[in-house]
C-alpha cells in the first residue's frame, strides 16, 4: 500500500470509526458544548454506557469529579484546558451506568479550525480501577503496619487481645498441631492466618476448608481427592486439600461439624502421614502442619459421642481461645472506625467518624456474632448515612432498641408507666411505643413493679 492510499484511507469516515472501534483505551469526541459526538466500544466497556444512550448528551451524565471541558460552576468552557491545549494523564472519578464508580486516566485534546475557534475535544479514557484499588489496599496496610493495634490482620490493643498475639507468636514457633476455639464471627481463620504466616512454613501453601460446608461424599472427596469414576461426577482425577497443602498448612474449620466416619479417616491420615484418593488405594505421602477451629464446645461432643477422644488429642496440642469482642470492648471504637473507612470507600462516600452517642451504643452492644456483625452494621449504617458522620439514626434498628430496653428497664418508674397507660387507656402496645420501649419490656416492667396489668 502506497502512502497516497494510505492518506486516502484516513481520509475516509469509515475507515476512522473502525480504527476507533478496535482501540483497546475508551475514545470520546465531543463538540464545544460538551456534547458527546462519538463512543467507541472500549468507552461502552469502560462506562457501562451504551453509546445510543449517551450520543448527543452532554458529558456531565458521567458526574466525573476532574472535569476538564466544562467548568462546572458556571457550565462555560474550561479556561485552564482553553489555555493549555491539552491534559495529559489526568486522574479523574466517573459514575458508571451501573452506579459503581470507575477511576480513569484520562488524556484530552482541543480541536481548532483554520482560524483558532473550538470545534470540540478528543477524550481517551483508561481504566485504572483495579490498578488504584491496589494501590490503596498497599497504602492502608502500610498505615496499619505501622499502628500498635494491628497484629496480622487481627485488630485490637485490649489485654486479651495482647495475649492472642503471645499464643499466636508461640504456635508459629512449633510445628505441633493447633485447635482455635472461638464463637462464631471472632476472627478464627484470620488467627490461622497469622500462625502459618509467621512460622516456618510460610513460604508454603495455606489450604483452608470448611468442614460444615460439605456432606460426607463431598468432604471426603475434598480433602483427599479422588479418582476419575470413583463416584458420580467424579469426571477426572482430583488431588486433595492435603495434597495442595503438602509442606505447608492445611485449615480445617468447623471441625466440630465432622462427621464420625470421617473424623476416623482424619485420624488415619495424622497418624500415618498418607493419604489415599477416593476409588485409589495408593498411598501418597503428605507433610501437612493441621489448624483446626471450631465454635462448639469438643468437650460437649464427647460426652455426646460425637468426637472421637483420640482425634481430639491429635489435634489439639496446642489450643487458642479467641475472646468475643464484648469481652474486650474496648477496642469495638477503633474496629468500627478501620471498617468503616473500607466500607465507605467501597461504597464511593465520605464518611469519616462515628458521632459519640452511635459509638456509644457500638461499644455497649454485647454482639453477638462478634467483628462480623459489627461489619454488617457499618455496612447498613454506611448505606444509611448522608453526612460525613454515622449518628444514632443510621444505626440498624435493633441495636438502638438494645439500648432503649436496656436504659428503660431501669429508669422508668411506676408513675412514668401509669401516666402511659392512663394515656393510651391500657393499651400496652401504644404505651411502650410512648415509652421507648418494647411491649415484653413493659410487661417484665409491670410484673416487677407489681402493677396490676
Amino acid at each position: 500500500m502506497n502512502m497516497t492510499t494510505f492518506e486516502r484511507l484516513l481520509k475516509d469516515p469509515q475507515f476512522l470509526t473502525e480504527m476507533f472501534e478496535v482501540m483497546r483505551d475508551g475514545l470520546m469526541v465531543l463538540d464545544n458544548k460538551g456534547i458527546i459526538l462519538l463512543f467507541n466500544r472500549a468507552a461502552e466497556e469502560i462506562t457501562g454506557y451504551r453509546r445510543e444512550e449517551v450520543l448527543g448528551k452532554e458529558c456531565s451524565v458521567f458526574h466525573c469529579d476532574a472535569c476538564m471541558v466544562v467548568d462546572k460552576s458556571n457550565g462555560s468552557s474550561n479556561t485552564q484546558l482553553e489555555k493549555s491545549g491539552a491534559v495529559y494523564n489526568r486522574k479523574c472519578r466517573i459514575e458508571t451506568a451501573s452506579g459503581k464508580t470507575a477511576i480513569l486516566l484520562k488524556n484530552i485534546v482541543i480541536l481548532r479550525d483554520e482560524g483558532g475557534e473550538i470545534l470540540g475535544t478528543v477524550e481517551s479514557m483508561t481504566d485504572i480501577t483495579s490498578l488504584y484499588n491496589k494501590e490503596m489496599e498497599l497504602q492502608e496496610l502500610k498505615e496499619e503496619l505501622r499502628q500498635d493495634y494491628w497484629f496480622m490482620g487481627l485488630l485490637g490493643k485490649s489485654i486479651p487481645m495482647q495475649r492472642l498475639y503471645e499464643h499466636i507468636r508461640n504456635a508459629a514457633s512449633s510445628d505441633a498441631p493447633v485447635l482455635i476455639c472461638g464463637e462464631s464471627g471472632a476472627g478464627k481463620n484470620l488467627v490461622a492466618r497469622a500462625i502459618h504466616k509467621l512460622s516456618r512454613r510460610k513460604d508454603g501453601p495455606f489450604i483452608q476448608l470448611n468442614c460444615a460446608s460439605l456432606n460426607e461424599q463431598l468432604l471426603e472427596s475434598e480433602l483427599f481427592g479422588h479418582k476419575k469414576g470413583s463416584f458420580t461426577g467424579a469426571i477426572s482425577d482430583r488431588i486433595g486439600r492435603f495434597e495442595a497443602a503438602n509442606e505447608g498448612g492445611l485449615f480445617l474449620d468447623e471441625i466440630g461439624d465432622m462427621p464420625m466416619t470421617m473424623q476416623v479417616k482424619l485420624l488415619g491420615v495424622l497418624e500415618d502421614k498418607v493419604v489415599e484418593r477416593v476409588g485409589d488405594n495408593k498411598p501418597i505421602p503428605v507433610n501437612v502442619r493441621l489448624i483446626s477451629a471450631t465454635n462448639k464446645d469438643l468437650g460437649n461432643l464427647l460426652q455426646s459421642g460425637k468426637f472421637r477422644e483420640d482425634l481430639l488429642y491429635r489435634i489439639n496440642s496446642i489450643v487458642i481461645n479467641v475472646p468475643p469482642l464484648r469481652e474486650r470492648r474496648e477496642d469495638i471504637p477503633l474496629i468500627a472506625l478501620h471498617y468503616l473507612r473500607k466500607i465507605s470507600f467501597a461504597n464511593n462516600k465520605e464518611i469519616r467518624n462515628i458521632s459519640p452517642q452511635a459509638m456509644e451504643i457500638l461499644t455497649d452492644f454485647p454482639w453477638p456474632g462478634n467483628v462480623r456483625r459489627l461489619i454488617n452494621a457499618l455496612e447498613h449504617s454506611v448505606a444509611t448515612c448522608r453526612s460525613d458522620t454515622i449518628e444514632v439514626s443510621d444505626l440498624p434498628e435493633y441495636l438502638v432498641h438494645e439500648k432503649k430496653t436496656e436504659v428503660s428497664e431501669g429508669g422508668i418508674d411506676q408513675e412514668e408507666i401509669r401516666s402511659a397507660l392512663s394515656l393510651y387507656k391500657g393499651n400496652k402496645t401504644l404505651a411502650a411505643k410512648h415509652l421507648g420501649i418494647s411491649r415484653v419490656t413493659l410487661w417484665k416492667r409491670l410484673k416487677t413493679l407489681g402493677i396490676d396489668q
